[in-house]
């Protein structure tokens, strides 16, 4: 699984399985922290749809850490200001750098809650298009 995909679930998801995801790696290996979870500030580019320039819209807050398991590096950043959640984001992501053999069994638990996550979002969106209204059938 590729990392965006993979990170995409556990920020979205319950964030209980990142941290059980990450206190499984903690508990075995030596997680050394190489930087600790810090804000920080991040542009965010657009593309102006007309002309398709690219514009900056503004900052947002960020989390950022970085972690260490056998040499090999991993990193976490979440929006807002979440320190736990960007020290899990980078365990975890170092497990995978890593190949450690849990991350094998990590799959089924991320596909299930990204499935999770689809079958909410499916809810949000029918429960928004009820209030649409469609005004080429209206009388004027």
């Amino acid at each position: 699984m590729k990392r965006k995909r993979r990170t995409t679930i556990l920020v979205k998801g319950n964030w209980k399985i990142a941290k059980s995801l990450a206190d499984e790696i903690i508990s075995k290996y030596k997680v050394q922290v190489i930087q600790e979870p810090n804000s920080g500030l991040v542009m965010v580019k657009m593309r102006e749809t007309s002309q398709k320039k690219l514009f900056y819209l503004g900052e947002v807050l960020v989390t950022e850490c970085k972690v260490q398991i056998d040499d090999i590096l991993g990193v976490g950043i979440i929006q807002d200001d979440n320190p736990e959640m960007a020290y899990y984001l980078a365990v975890i992501d170092a497990s995978y750098n890593t190949g450690l053999e849990e991350t094998k069994e990590w799959e089924t638990v991320l596909l299930r809650e990204e499935k999770l996550i689809k079958d909410r979002e499916k809810k949000e969106a029918a429960s928004i298009l009820k209030t649409k209204v469609n005004f080429e059938t209206m009388d004027v």
